[in-house]
């Protein structure tokens, strides 16, 4: 009999060109690479040992589109609490271009101008985090880096700007969960890839 405590499996989207160009991406809908429509398809295998409670999306084109290849466009609901950090004014811009006239920026200390707040997208992740415990079953996330790492983050219990800690690639399964009875939340695993690998 199986008594591990439920988990909740974030999966970052395939690759696109901003996220190629390491541009920043928030609400610019942009469509996967065909490279990342095969890492999307190549996610169905490791995904398929859970069975789902729920499955989750972000509405964004490159979430949807890699929900539906991995194989549950079928089964996902659309959550706007799952969209990508708003990155106002620096939407577009990469970090070594923002840093030609701020050389100390990083999105963690200074965030963006005319966007969300780290706080903002916090309250987002903790939202998703409460429907998602409240099911005390598996669920499975699609959605972006910004958002995953602050939603890890706000798991552990740390503050949003923990999820500068928290390296993630594109099409990258990464895994919640807790021990001490359900008490205690942990990082199960991170930034999988090696389904990507041939």
């Amino acid at each position: 009999m199986n008594t591990r405590a439920p988990q909740v499996v974030l999966v970052r989207h395939g690759e696109t060109e901003w996220s190629r160009s390491s541009q920043h991406t928030g609400r610019t809908d942009l469509p996967l690479l065909e490279e990342g429509r095969q890492m999307a398809e190549r996610l169905h295998a490791p995904l398929s040992k859970w069975r789902f409670a729920a499955v989750w999306t972000s509405p964004l084109t490159r979430a949807q589109e890699t929900c539906v290849l991995a194989g549950y466009g079928d089964v996902a609901q659309k959550k706007n609490d799952l969209r990508e950090f708003n990155y106002g004014d620096y939407e577009g811009r990469t970090g070594a271009d923002i840093r030609t006239t701020r050389p100390d920026w990083t999105l963690w200390q200074d965030g963006v101008p005319n966007g969300e707040t780290l706080e903002d997208v916090g309250t987002r992740a903790d939202r998703i985090i409460a429907e998602a415990r409240a099911l005390q079953d598996d669920v499975l996330l699609f959605s972006h880096g910004h958002m995953l790492r602050i939603l890890a983050s706000r798991w552990l219990g740390l503050p949003p700007d923990g999820g500068r800690l928290f390296h993630l690639g594109t099409a990258s399964i990464s895994v919640l969960g807790s021990e001490a009875g359900g008490k205690q939340p942990v990082l199960v695993s991170w930034n999988d890839t090696t389904h990507l690998k041939d």
